[in-house]
């Protein structure tokens, strides 16, 4: 897959092409792209998504803090897995939003060799949100691009948004959001040094820090998740949180309990897919007492877990 910038050029009238944020690449972003890929098979054309390094509201009200669910290296690279030909990776920027609907078409068209352009169900471009599927196809008449509405998703999940899928997150319900993405959310970072807790009492730790900023982080608790360290995937659990119970203070760390292993992983990177939320963090009355709650969350976890990796065989 090519994957081109807001310096490159595509030759005219070349490319079948969608357009959006594509955040999550969730199932409703599958069926937009199945789309394009589809009229470009038959059009003997190249199929292109056009996306954005930064989020509008990003850029527009910064003030919001937006969390994202991937980061655009991942957002990029899960695009590429889906057979598209070439991803354009265009800056969001104040003036790219003064852009009518007209402007922005003819944008695409000059520099990017749009011929025909698939539009999500409910997506809205250009300056002016009050224009309608029918100005888009106007426009395009205008300027030779056949503007083509794509087909609502109505699968079994629907209806499914990013903003959606962030709120499934940053509530916990890691389980839902996968059912809307098709896979697992993933949070990757790399393994750090951390209170050195977990060993004393049995459930030894990775620490997982330098992670993406911008991406969100699932509520407070106990997760089931399948770990990839070393290139290998293992199952483990993960509590995101404050550590009540040991009182390490208010910061908030990701530390994952690795089963079955005891390497040395500090500075390798580590990936963490969410499978299922286990229970709220809440403080216990003793060390004894956090040890029995880990173990019958490990016990939880390794059915949970067993079970997805059976589901995917």
């Amino acid at each position: 897959m090519q994957i081109l910038s807001d310096t490159d050029r595509l030759p005219a009238a070349s490319t079948v092409a969608t357009i959006g944020m594509f955040d999550g690449v969730h199932l409703g972003h599958l069926t937009l792209i199945d789309e394009v890929k589809r009229i470009a098979a038959e059009r003997h054309l190249q199929s292109a998504v056009i996306t954005f390094a930064q989020h509008p509201q990003q850029v527009l009200r910064p003030e919001s803090d937006l969390r994202m669910i991937m980061t655009v290296e991942e957002k990029v690279a899960e695009i590429g897995r889906q057979g598209i030909d070439a991803t354009v990776l265009m800056n969001f920027t104040r003036e790219l939003s003064l852009n009518t609907s007209r402007q922005f078409l003819q944008l695409l068209r000059d520099r990017y060799g749009v011929a025909v352009l698939v539009v999500g169900y409910d997506h809205r471009f250009g300056h002016d949100k009050s224009e309608t599927f029918a100005h888009y196809v106007r426009h395009g008449e205008e300027l030779g691009i056949e503007v083509i509405k794509a087909p609502e998703y109505l699968g079994e999940y629907a209806p499914v948004s990013s903003s959606i899928i962030r709120r499934l997150i940053a509530s916990g319900k890691v389980d839902d959001a996968m059912r809307c993405m098709n896979r697992p959310y993933a949070l990757s970072g790399k393994v750090v040094h951390g209170f050195h807790n977990g060993r004393g009492i049995g459930f030894p730790t990775a620490n997982v820090g330098e992670m993406p900023r911008e991406v969100i982080l699932p509520h407070n608790g106990a997760y089931a998740v399948m770990v990839n360290v070393g290139g290998q995937w293992r199952q483990g659990m993960v509590n995101v949180g404050v550590r009540p119970t040991l009182e390490n203070g208010p910061q908030l760390s990701v530390e994952v309990n690795i089963f079955d292993f005891d390497g040395d992983i500090y500075g390798m990177p580590i990936t963490l897919h969410f499978i299922k939320f286990l229970r709220l963090e809440f403080k216990l009355g003793s060390i004894d007492e956090l040890r029995a709650q880990l173990t019958r969350d490990r016990e939880t976890s390794r059915r949970i877990l067993t079970a997805y990796t059976d589901s995917k065989q």
